[in-house]
């Protein structure tokens, strides 16, 4: 057996209504919720909320956490956090991953500055419950908090501290979900299932299993939700396939897609599942002299008619059912949809060079020059 590593995460509480539990699993005290405003507006933290007050926990509500998190908002969760004894992290990527930097830099008392980076947290944060809104992100899984910085630059701190100690998937939460969101962020999750069944460091059988069973749910399910929003049964199975993604790729890290991804969303503020979703066939088509025997096994999986073809027809099949999955989900299919133009080019190449901590986990290297390349191709 070849040696790896694994982390499993959080313990799982899913299911309908299971956001209701939240109050029974938190120690007593004071606790800071985390979450943004459009989440708030819909009143999906209500019954959180009631639950929380039920059990005799204070709740310090932080509704301030915009897409693409900035550091100032951060800070501010961190200071209106202080004195308390939990943290919730309610919504998507985004609150939740401020809420996992919150939780740790208040238990901990570390120096942010300190932990940019790769297992670089060592302390102890405060308990940690994470509560998913979108099926996309898997943030609730992972232990990385991805925060901009100076503007546009994105930093990330990835360590086990950060790991939650509950996730709470209660498919009811995303019912709302507009269509567009629903469809950017699925293929976010998608994303995260393939890149680490790729990943060139850390790929392991469990972290290959759990992207497999990923994949099944999530492309089995993503036009289902797209058409029919209330199927809570299509919205269950989105929910658990982005988490075990999200367990997936934090053990086999994400690669050249979302390091690609990155640039779009700290500059042109495009969120980040479409970010993956403009990126993904042509970062695809770059790495298919390295991956294809992987992407020959994800293709069969997607498509069982495939296994009567070579594995270069099985990869390329597995291309061509991703693109067509992309493309019935509705979302923009060019750069020039969102207003990157050829002038931007160099600049996106440069700061996706910038992500050297995913780029070292894609199976083929990506140059400055290959970058542009697959910018130039996106538009």
């Amino acid at each position: 057996m070849k040696a790896f590593d694994f982390i499993y995460g959080p313990a799982v509480i899913a299911g309908a209504g299971a956001e209701e539990r939240i109050g029974t699993l938190l120690p007593p005290g004071r606790c800071l919720l985390v979450t943004d405003p459009g989440v708030r507006a819909l009143g999906l933290v209500d019954a959180a909320l009631a639950a929380l007050a039920k059990a005799g926990i204070e709740t310090v509500l932080f509704d301030a956490v915009e897409p693409d998190p900035s550091l100032d908002s951060l800070l501010a969760a961190v200071a209106a956090g202080a004195g308390c004894d939990s943290v919730i992290g309610f919504g998507g990527g985004s609150p939740m991953d401020v809420a996992k930097l919150a939780a740790y830099l208040i238990g901990s008392g570390d120096d942010l500055e300190e932990l940019w980076g790769v297992g670089k947290a060592r302390g102890t944060g405060l308990p940690l419950a994470l509560v998913p809104t979108t099926a996309g992100t898997g943030s609730e899984a992972t232990p990385v908090a991805i925060i901009t910085v100076g503007g546009a630059e994105k930093k990330g701190v990835s360590s086990g501290a950060l790991v939650a100690d509950w996730a709470i998937l209660d498919p009811a939460l995303t019912l709302g979900l507009p269509r567009a969101a629903t469809a950017a962020t699925g293929i976010d999750a998608m994303v995260h299932a393939i890149e680490a069944y790729t990943s060139r460091h850390r790929k392991n059988p469990l972290s290959d299993m759990l992207a497999r069973e990923a994949l099944t749910l999530l492309a089995g399910n993503l036009l289902t939700v797209c058409e029919r929003p209330d199927d809570l049964a299509a919205r269950g199975a989105m929910l658990l396939g982005a988490h075990l993604a999200g367990v997936a790729f934090a053990n086999a890290p994400v690669a050249g897609v979302h390091a690609l991804a990155y640039p779009l969303g700290g500059h042109f503020h495009v969120p980040h599942g479409l970010s993956n979703a403009l990126m993904l066939p042509h970062v695809l088509g770059h790495n298919m002299p390295a991956a294809f025997a992987s992407y020959a096994e994800l293709g069969v999986l997607l498509d069982p008619a495939l296994a009567s073809l070579g594995a270069q027809g099985q990869a390329q099949g597995f291309v061509e059912r991703l693109g067509a999955l992309v493309r019935g989900a509705g979302v923009p299919q060019r750069l020039s949809e969102v207003g990157v133009g050829p002038e931007h080019l160099d600049m996106l190449a440069s700061e996706a060079m910038k992500q050297e901590r995913l780029l070292v986990n894609n199976p083929c290297p990506i140059t400055k020059a290959d970058a542009r390349r697959l910018y130039e191709a996106a538009l």
